[in-house]
């Protein structure tokens, strides 16, 4: 890799983690001057704009939730231990080192208009691709036989979707990784 391409990504990621703490409106040219250790100029050159920088920082977080779905599946004995570690991972596991205990793409789609609609429907296409995700993988689960066929995968990603939503607001109001865990539970116990 090129020290060009690495800087960028460098910059990239810090630019997630920075927007993903903040929000994009919360996010000021200098925050991001600072935390990317770029001038302006530079980041117009590399980005665009502030809105080009936050349209990649949301494809690369979710580029990295979808590289952790896949770590979890491969880890896990079969399609649906491998969705309940993801879940599980993205409560518990992520709570110190996130920036933030709301998923980037849900935070994002809470505080967007229309004024920024591009990346407001980039956002939605990103989560909308998390689910499609989660369709494929209870499509094996299925073929495994550990879901039942009647079951319309789509229908369980969403649920497991909002299910996810819900946890990370709850992990964020209550101490206690007992809970969170009792819970995981609990959703997949649904499922069956």
């Amino acid at each position: 890799m090129s020290t060009t391409k690495h800087n960028r990504l460098d910059a990239i990621h810090k630019a997630t983690d920075l927007f993903w703490q903040k929000g994009f409106h919360a996010t000021s040219m200098r925050n991001i001057q600072q935390a990317i250790d770029m001038r302006p100029g530079s980041i117009y050159a590399s980005f665009g704009s502030k809105e080009g920088l936050f349209k990649e920082t949301l494809q690369d977080y979710a580029s990295a939730s979808q590289t952790r779905l896949n770590a979890c599946v491969e880890a896990s004995s079969s399609p649906l231990e491998g969705l309940k570690l993801f879940i599980r991972d993205s409560v518990i596991g992520c709570r110190e080192s996130a920036p933030s205990g709301m998923c980037m793409l849900v935070k994002t789609i809470s505080e967007l208009t229309h004024e920024n609609a591009d990346l407001l429907a980039e956002a939605k296409r990103l989560l909308g691709s998390v689910e499609a995700a989660f369709t494929a993988i209870l499509v094996q689960a299925q073929e495994r036989g550990e879901l039942d066929r009647s079951k319309a995968p789509e229908r369980v990603a969403r649920y497991l979707q909002v299910q996810l939503m819900g946890l990370r607001a709850y992990a964020r109001a209550n101490e206690g990784d007992d809970q969170i865990n009792e819970l995981v539970e609990d959703v997949f116990d649904n499922l069956r």
